[in-house]
């Protein structure tokens, strides 16, 4: 059974990512290590969230697990730093585990290439200027930001308190004409019991963070099937990726 390690920031809706594992068909395990952060969404604290040194004592436990990929599950600890330097830190992570590594926001580009998508809508949890750091990372990707909106929140336990209803109206109400998916980019939010009904509110494909995030884990180890109930993205997924051998 593919072991898929989820390096996650503190305490917030890592259960989102065991809870997906179990529905998934078939299964597959995850095991969740957790870093050291400065719970504080400001683009300063989470270059520090996504530094080397707070990064290692997690990839070190999972080493120690035998993992077969990696993911640094953090939208905001890679983006802050661009494409290229988010392109390091997966690097580093995967050289120092020995295994196929990425992140969310890598992950963010690598679903929005796959369904061919070039324009979004963002509603972000952050506030603005950390909001506005993820618009700028996805130009880096050749994707434009057609609607952008902040919920303001500054901690990532707070974010996680945030209700499936809440998250529903915050689609319906950023879900812009010209853009072709919508854009949830925090790790904090659950959002994986409800994608389809998110889907279906937009009207259009909606990409979570801890959905994409388990999407790519998935392709890194050969094994995105086609499923229900995960969402637009692995609806669509099944013949569009080549898996390993």
């Amino acid at each position: 059974m593919l072991r898929i390690g989820i390096l996650y920031p503190l305490h917030s809706a890592e259960d989102d990512y065991p809870n997906m594992a179990a529905r998934l068909k078939p299964p597959v395990e995850v095991a969740v290590a957790h870093t050291d952060a400065v719970d504080l969404h400001t683009v300063e604290d989470c270059r520090r969230t996504g530094d080397w040194d707070h990064l290692e004592p997690g990839a070190a436990e999972l080493r120690t697990l035998g993992v077969d990929v990696c993911m640094w599950a953090c939208t905001s600890g890679s983006f802050v730093y661009g494409l290229t330097g988010a392109e390091e830190q997966a690097r580093q992570l995967g050289s120092y585990l020995g295994v196929p590594a990425s992140s969310t926001s890598l992950s963010f580009s690598k679903a929005l290439q796959t369904l061919g998508i070039t324009r979004v809508a963002v509603a972000a949890t952050y506030p603005e200027d950390l909001a506005a750091e993820f618009v700028g990372f996805l130009g880096e990707v050749g994707v434009e930001v057609v609607q952008l909106d902040s919920l303001g929140i500054w901690t990532a336990v707070e974010v996680g308190d945030v209700g499936q209803e809440q998250v529903i109206e915050f689609v319906r109400a950023n879900n812009h004409a010209d853009a072709e998916a919508i854009l949830i980019p925090d790790t904090a939010l659950h959002t994986t019991a409800f994608l389809p009904a998110l889907d279906v509110a937009a009207g259009k494909p909606v990409l979570t963070a801890n959905q994409i995030t388990m999407w790519e884990a998935l392709r890194l180890g050969g094994r995105v099937r086609k499923q229900r109930d995960f969402g637009h993205l692995f609806a669509f997924a099944e013949d569009q990726v080549i898996e390993r051998e």
